[in-house]
């Protein structure tokens, strides 16, 4: 398939610079742009004195370029230039999808053939230095309320003393900006982007970095890399516990950061009707494959309560998940009520975890966070060892 300029240069129109708020197109930063047989090459060109703090403005407009249909690799080179001439040349990154193999030894002649060697169990995934715990908070479907459940856990925990992150993993439907009412872009000190803090809680998500209307038109290899980018280049250390806000369903985003990342265990959302529970099951199923223990089943939109009468009423069900967690042998974490202001604080960007703290859901939120805090430390706490004397 052939690759047009145009493809590409609309693929960064996507990328904002942090430093003027326009895209890195409409600022004119793209330059030297080369595209043959599916092979893109470009300047990334920032005022002098910004070179090394936009490596990851870089590495944002790599990958948007990874993403365009056709393309096989991307040349991006980063470069600063003071207006008299003189340019500071920055190293050349280059990335493609094609692995090549076997080639080693040709120019000697045939390598001889290798020995068989035992087949080694895969390394665990390495952690992120200075965070103590990283957990997943999933559903097996969209509209269940997961993003906002996420961001209400990752306050309470932190209402609980601990240090708390929170990453927005949701590359295709971004919630965080929204959810905590955040306009900015991150940070860089050179090498890592700067989490934006928020409530006290450290927070990243791609939303920051691109439009808010913008459809995320991204392939496999390209999520892998922004989601491997927002947990390795970060500055979040020290922290207690990350929480992940998962992309819903059970994919090759999911399984990548189930296999790849070191999770302490996951929270599985779930709304109390069947259709919500068969695919919460799948999640379930899909995180004990990969060998992630379940921390628990949450139950969102639950009962309705009347504001007027005082009547309760289960508009999706009632007690589905709890069913579910029980028939599954995992634990069930509590219900979350189904009220107009859980609703209307996210809608404003002020979690009802921080506008109304003493209220009923966000002390159900809380509840909820002390037992995620428990199953932590039980699942943290090393096996016994038999001593033989």
């Amino acid at each position: 398939m052939t690759v047009a300029r145009e493809d590409i240069l609309k693929a960064l129109d996507q990328v904002i610079d942090p430093v003027s708020g326009r895209t890195v197109v409409q600022q004119d930063m793209i330059q030297v742009l080369v595209v043959k047989d599916g092979h893109v090459g470009f300047v990334l060109e920032v005022a002098a004195g910004r070179g090394p703090q936009s490596e990851p403005l870089r590495k944002i407009c790599e990958a948007m370029v990874l993403g365009v249909k056709g393309v096989k690799s991307v040349t991006a080179v980063l470069t600063s230039h003071d207006g008299h001439g003189h340019e500071d040349h920055g190293q050349a990154h280059d990335h493609n999808h094609n692995h090549q193999e076997g080639h080693a030894g040709h120019a000697h002649g045939h390598a001889a053939p290798k020995p068989a060697v035992a087949k080694k169990a895969p390394p665990a995934p390495a952690g992120i230095p200075g965070v103590r715990n990283i957990i997943a908070v999933a559903s097996g479907k969209g509209g269940v309320g997961k993003s906002t459940i996420a961001v209400n856990l990752a306050l309470s925990l932190s209402r609980l003393g601990l240090k708390v992150g929170l990453l927005d993993a949701d590359i295709y439907g971004p919630s965080l900006p929204r959810l905590l009412n955040i306009t900015e872009k991150p940070g860089s000190d050179g090498h890592t982007l700067l989490p934006i803090e928020k409530h006290g809680l450290k927070t990243m998500s791609i939303g920051f970095m691109v439009k808010e209307d913008e459809a995320m038109i991204w392939r496999g290899p390209m999520v892998q890399s922004a989601l491997s980018q927002m947990l390795s280049d970060v500055a979040w250390a020290p922290l207690d516990v990350l929480v992940l806000d998962m992309p819903p369903g059970t994919g090759d985003a999911q399984l990548t950061i189930a296999q790849r990342v070191p999770l302490k265990g996951a929270v599985i959302v779930s709304t109390p009707q069947d259709i919500a529970l068969i695919d919460a099951r799948k999640g379930i199923v899909m995180f004990n494959k990969t060998q992630v223990p379940i921390l628990g089943v949450v139950e969102n939109m639950s009962m309705f309560t009347c504001p007027d009468c005082g009547s309760s009423h289960a508009i999706f069900g009632h007690g589905g998940a709890r069913d579910t967690a029980a028939s599954l042998g995992v634990p069930f974490l509590g219900e979350i009520p189904l009220v107009p202001r859980i609703r209307e604080t996210s809608d404003a960007g002020t979690p009802v975890s921080v506008s109304v703290p003493d209220g009923p859901e966000a002390l159900a939120f809380l509840e909820l966070a002390k037992k995620v805090a428990a199953a932590l430390e039980t699942v943290s706490k090393p096996a016994p060892q038999i001593v033989i004397e």
